[in-house]
């Protein structure tokens, strides 16, 4: 006899010989569902959509981590940017906490790529191919014959299709759709490298929607495990009301449960049979729990054909249900919150004030300063152009000093487009502008007349 919390001691998609229990959920039906397939196919919409999209003629998303190249909605972000990547990433993270303490893990049951493509692509082709969960068992034990045989021929055909198309989509986040697109025309002998990734992309997918499944979520993925340290008891999760539902017990008609000592639980299973991770939600919270609410829209249909009422597996805290109270915005909650809030400002304002180009000079190494023979002190400077934008431009230097003369040590300084540029300059002035052998200089910098950057040096001059 199993005790009761012995289902927290191992996952429900493992038996106790360690061998692997494989899930034939039942299709789910209502309005959360529904819902949700509207949030889903948006989402694969438009992840299929944004490696494709323009806008200020760069690609809408990338993540290039091999040339070390982000675009975020047309904005370039190279390793000079590194510094806002990672208060993104901090905000994305504490964002991912903020929204786990106060709402658990709704992100993966609506939003996780993994669930919205298991649910709402795989598992609905599965549905459509193999039938529901009674059909799918019964396949499942029936004998390889011609019928079992078409139908695994088809459902994994399509399968490997489907995680064809994602895997090129992925590869255009971090490639580009541009050199994706050379990839699929240019023939293979082109872009052998390219042909393998994709392969390689495709077969992970495929393991992943064929064989690994709900075993993502409930052993693999990092976040699922930080939910035992991030939910508390004022947490809103998919919770079952036992304070209402229990004593449970099978629905006979015209009795009245209260009478009887019954709580509204009619112990139909329902909510056991379209759980995706196989979980009994009535145990409580549960480290495979997504949040999918699949079970809710179960309960209420049955409670809406036993006369009950709704809401007896709904959103709700564990205080909420043990003293039917509401959310409370805890101190826990408002910590995070300002903290959140504190860190979108800055990362607004540092994106606010990024420009488009980067200026480094420096004095050459080894060098110290020159004596001419008009009385006038020469330094020699490396410059470090990046431009961070499409355009190409023609970069001139000015001084607002009109006593230091500025030489280039090359005729015409080209900046090419996402691309940087190493060059020398010399500053020559005259040597009583000195004081104490120091003299700062403000440099202005012009790229096709037009003025991008500024930048302050300083001079050396003996100093006797």
């Amino acid at each position: 006899m199993e005790t009761e919390e012995q289902y927290r001691d191992h996952i429900s998609t493992v038996n106790e010989q360690g061998k692997r229990v494989w899930l034939f959920p039942k299709k789910p039906k209502g309005s959360l569902t529904n819902k949700r397939k509207w949030v889903s196919y948006s989402l694969i919409l438009f992840l299929f959509l944004a490696p494709h999209l323009k806008m200020n003629g760069e690609q809408l998303l990338l993540f290039n981590i091999i040339e070390r190249k982000f675009i975020f909605f047309g904005s370039i972000f190279w390793p000079q940017d590194l510094y806002l990547i990672a208060i993104l990433l901090i905000v994305g993270i504490v964002l991912v906490v903020l929204f786990t303490i106060i709402y658990g893990r709704l992100f993966c049951g609506w939003v996780c790529p993994q669930t919205i493509f298991m649910e709402f692509v795989f598992r609905q082709i599965e549905y459509w191919i193999d039938g529901d969960s009674a059909e799918q068992r019964k396949l499942a034990k029936d004998p390889w014959n011609g019928n079992k045989i078409f139908k695994r021929v088809l459902k994994y055909t399509i399968f490997w299709i489907i995680s064809f198309l994602i895997a090129n989509t992925f590869l255009a986040y971090i490639i580009g759709s541009e050199e994706l697109w050379k990839i699929q025309t240019e023939g293979l002998t082109s872009h052998v490298g390219g042909f393998v990734s994709i392969i390689i992309f495709t077969t992970v997918f495929f393991f992943v929607f064929v064989y690994l499944r709900e075993q993502v979520c409930t052993t693999i993925c990092p976040y699922g495990r930080l939910q035992g340290v991030l939910l508390d008891q004022n947490s809103m999760i998919v919770a079952y009301d036992y304070v209402r539902g229990e004593k449970r017990a099978k629905f006979k008609k015209n009795e009245d449960r209260k009478e009887a000592e019954k709580g509204d639980c009619i112990d139909c299973n329902q909510c056991v049979q379209v759980c995706p991770t196989g979980i009994d939600i009535r145990n409580g919270t549960q480290l495979e729990c997504t949040n999918c609410t699949a079970c809710i829209d179960a309960c209420n249909t049955i409670m809406l054909g036993v006369g009950l009422e709704k809401g007896l597996i709904r959103f709700e805290s564990e205080n909420g249900i043990k003293d039917r109270t509401g959310f409370k915005w805890t101190p826990r909650v408002k910590g995070y919150t300002a903290l959140l809030i504190g860190l979108i400002a800055l990362l607004a304002v540092l994106l606010s004030t990024r420009k488009d180009f980067s200026t480094i000079i420096i004095r050459q190494r080894g060098s110290t300063y020159q004596m001419t023979s008009d009385d006038r002190i020469s330094n020699i400077f490396e410059i470090d152009l990046r431009n961070k934008t499409r355009k190409k431009y023609k970069i001139s230097f000015d001084c607002p000093d009109k006593s230091v003369e500025i030489k280039l040590t090359t005729n015409k300084l080209l900046l090419k487009p996402e691309s940087k540029l190493k060059d020398r300059i010399i500053l020559i002035t005259p040597y009583n502008s000195f004081k104490s052998g120091k003299k700062v200089v403000e440099i202005n910098i012009y790229g096709n007349g037009k003025k991008i950057d500024d930048v302050s040096i300083k001079m050396i001059a003996p100093s006797y």
